[in-house]
This record gives C-alpha cells, structure tokens and sequence, in this order.
C-alpha cells in the first residue's frame, strides 16, 4: 500500500440529534489487511487507536508475510463513528489481526449487529478465522476485498470461491484509504441487514 492514506478528521464532529438508530459494527480480518486504515478512514471524528510499535518480542509470533513494511500493530481495538445519514449512526469496531488477539474477539461481537470481513488477497488464509468465527456467532457480515496496489487482480468470484462463501453473502471491491470507499463498504453491509431483517419478517 503507498502513503496516499486518507487524512485524520480535524475536530470532534458533533452527533447529530436527529440520530435515532446507532448500530454497532466490527471490522474484522487478518493482520496488516486495514482495518485501522479503514476506520480512520471513514469515522467522523479522530478515531481510538491502540496501535503500538511491533518489537523484536513479536518476531516469530506474529506472521508478517506480505506486510513486512509494516511497523505498528492493533493491540485492542480501533474506534470510530460515521452518520450515514440524518437518522443512522454506525459505531465502528476494528478488531486486533494477530491469533494472540483473537481472544477478545468474542468480547467485540457482543452486541454487534453486523461485521465487515475485509481481505487481502495475497493472505487469504487470513480470512477463515474471521468468517468462521462470525458464523459461529451468527452475526451477518460482508466481504470487502481490498485492494492493495501490488496484488493480483483476482475477481470477486474467484474470491468467493476461494473463500467457499455463499452466494447470499455480499462481496465489494474496495480501498480502506480512501472516505467514499469504505462509506460503500459500510452502506452495503446495512443494505445487507435491511434485506434480512425484511425477509425475517415476511417469514410466516
């Protein structure tokens, strides 16, 4: 990925009160993929960090394979807000990538309403934990595949077949660095709970 990352909200952008629904959601994936990049992103406000500098003590432990230019790493969580519209408002979680993380997962899903599993194809083993774990909770969620600048321009059907996902999960393309992108990404994944919740409805 090059340098040409979204800048940082300035200031505190206030909540808007005409906002009724607020919908948590996860960002989930491997390690390196961008899920601090694309909550930064998108969020409305300067986003929680909990990135810390990766050290001589995570060698051997943490698999940097394809991310060797990567520097600091997500020890707890990321945070940030987007409106979506008048009305809607998402609380966005990113989720720690590296396995020794993976324990607060369960602890982030809590009351999640929906989850992004965003992928890399040049890892995409990375991804099965994600998706298996999300299965597991039930909780609804799509793919988002991000595309770096290097990677091999797989489609998303071969993606999804890579991945062995349902053709009822939706798939995006997408690039975390860029607002307009990920707010795609995002407005899919409600698109996505809108439809099931509607279809659970209709279901005598």
């Amino acid at each position: 990925m090059d340098s040409a990352t979204s800048e940082l909200p300035t200031h505190r952008t206030p909540l808007r009160d005409t906002a009724e629904t607020g919908l948590k959601i996860v960002v989930v994936g491997g390690f390196g993929v961008g899920k601090t990049t694309l909550v930064r992103s998108v969020s409305e406000i300067r986003p929680l960090n909990t990135e810390e500098v990766m050290t001589q003590a995570g060698v051997g432990v943490d698999e940097t394979d394809g991310v060797a230019a990567k520097t600091t790493t997500t020890v707890a969580f990321d945070f940030g807000r987007i409106s979506l519209n008048d009305r809607m408002v998402l609380y966005l979680f990113g989720a720690p990538g590296q396995e020794r993380f993976w324990f607060l997962w369960d602890r982030l899903f809590s009351g999640t309403l929906g989850a992004v599993v965003l992928v890399d194809t040049r890892r995409m083993d990375d991804s099965w934990y994600a998706i298996d774990r999300l299965e597991h909770h039930g909780t609804p969620f799509v793919v988002a595949v991000n595309r770096f600048d290097d990677d091999a321009r797989y489609s998303l059907d071969e993606i999804r077949q890579a991945l062995a996902l349902p053709a009822h999960v939706p798939m995006v393309d997408c690039d975390a660095r860029v607002r307009a992108s990920g707010k795609d990404v995002l407005i899919t994944l409600v698109n996505h709970l809108h439809d099931l919740a509607t279809a659970k409805e209709a279901t005598p």
